[in-house]
């Protein structure tokens, strides 16, 4: 297909629709009713910070001049003239142009949201998906033919290591060598020049929170012509690999960037040319898996994106403080923003300034049966948080990884990972106070050591 120009932000929408003939319309016919905020100049500084740039990317009005932009929620879209429809499906004419075939092929609403992730991400263009996995699952698939190779890092949410270790094997003979991601020279000698084809890993990982220093792992896989593909669920705001260097980051935006624990989606951040690739009509493995995003959870997606920075602060300060005083009380804490984290350093180097450390925190109880007393203490005695999978929600989030997120793995692959029978990971939320919270997560650790479930480190 020819290019989508998702990256431009010089796009204006019409509000009648638009001849396929360049001479059958004027820009004058142009009314408002759509605008679009004129670019404001950036200083260098402001242009890495995510929420400047998403600040900066074009904002799309509502069709009748409203605030919020307009919900495109249908599915096909009509031409004035045949011609024009052979010119859209032979690639002549696309969205850049405000030309619309079909809502799994490109959809205005969710284009808007694609423009603000890769605002988000520093990314030349983004694609948004129906969920996480069917963005990380379509970029492998689009990246890797049969017989090709994947070097992915040890520690990974269960989903994708089930993709790489079971599914992508048995279906599309693509293999994967997993190794520690932060044992750089291990990275080096899993690749094989002109087989491997993609370095796949997590900024911060799941659910064990080590941090990849990103731009050494770029540096290593480009220097043997392998992309880097980063997951950055985990971290937005907090770090931005595509500006380190990354060649495509995915998101699962069901987390912190929806924020409400009410929405599946995800995002692929990229090139313009893997993008089109990915929706070319012969071989793009968006195009032809569909893995469509309803233009109405783009919409509410868009909504929330804006006020994401203030979020991602409050969880990673509320994160910092909880693991600084249970560290204190002498619980074994994992948290890449405590000084003894084996990856601080790092994290700190790389980290987008001002945002934190990451709004996930894990609590080793060592055994199953002590984590699960720590969670019944924190949802049924205190109401600290609830038990419950997935993470970035305005409530604390609690699971036992070893047999929750993580259960895709077998015991051995999970002691590899770092992740210990009862190793419980906390997504903290931000609602009531900082010490209303801490009171109810203290009195639950009293209680953990009072019964000497938990003997202190």
């Amino acid at each position: 297909m020819a290019e989508t120009g998702i990256n431009r932000s010089n796009v204006v929408t019409p509000t009648r629709k638009r001849s396929g003939s360049d001479e059958n319309w004027d820009r004058d016919d142009l009314v408002v009713a759509k605008k679009q905020m004129k670019p404001l100049t950036l200083w260098p500084d402001q242009i890495q910070d995510p929420a400047s740039a998403l600040a900066n990317a074009r904002h799309e009005f509502g069709e009748h001049g409203g605030v919020n932009m307009s919900i495109e929620a249908s599915a096909t879209f009509t031409v004035m003239e045949p011609e024009t429809m052979r010119r859209m499906f032979s690639g002549e004419l696309g969205p850049d142009r405000d030309f619309f075939i079909y809502s799994r092929h490109f959809n205005p609403t969710v284009l808007n949201l694609s423009r603000q992730m890769a605002a988000l991400e520093g990314t030349e263009a983004a694609y948004c998906t129906a969920s996480g996995m069917s963005a990380i699952s379509s970029v492998l698939l689009q990246l890797c033919s049969s017989g090709g190779h994947v070097v992915a890092s040890r520690t990974l949410y269960g989903g994708t290591y089930a993709l790489l270790s079971h599914f992508m094997p048995r279906a599309c003979n693509i293999t994967t060598s997993f190794v520690d991601i932060r044992d750089h020279l291990a990275v080096k000698e899993a690749i094989v020049e002109g087989r491997t084809k993609v370095l796949y890993f997590e900024s911060i990982s799941n659910p064990a929170l080590k941090v990849a220093n990103v731009p050494e792992l770029c540096r290593i896989a480009h220097d043997k012509g392998v992309t880097v593909v980063v997951d950055n669920t985990f971290a937005p705001m907090v770090m931005s690999p595509g500006r380190l260097g990354a060649d495509v980051v995915v998101h699962s935006i069901s987390k912190f960037i929806s924020g409400g624990a009410d929405i599946i989606a995800g995002a692929v951040c990229g090139p313009a040319s893997l993008v089109n690739s990915m929706m070319d009509l012969q071989q793009g493995a968006l195009m032809l898996l569909g893995p469509t995003m309803n233009p109405k959870v783009a919409f509410e997606l868009s909504e929330r994106l804006p006020h994401l920075g203030l979020r991602i602060k409050e969880h990673c300060h509320r994160a910092l403080t909880y693991a600084t005083r249970m560290k204190k009380l002498g619980f074994k804490v994992i948290y890449p923003g405590l000084d003894d984290h084996p990856d601080h350093s790092t994290l700190k180097s790389l980290a987008n300034k001002d945002y934190g450390f990451g709004g996930i925190l894990c609590v080793d109880m060592e055994t199953e049966e002590r984590a699960n007393r720590f969670m019944n203490l924190l949802q049924n005695y205190t109401q600290f948080g609830f038990m419950a999978v997935s993470l970035g929600y305005y409530e604390t989030l609690m699971s036992i990884s070893g047999s929750s997120t993580s259960s895709e793995m077998n015991a051995q692959e999970k002691a590899l990972a770092g992740i210990s029978p009862g190793l419980v990971r906390m997504s903290i939320g931000y609602s009531g106070t900082l010490e209303q919270k801490w009171s109810q997560l203290e009195k639950a650790l009293s209680r953990m050591q009072d019964t000497n479930l938990f003997q202190k480190h």
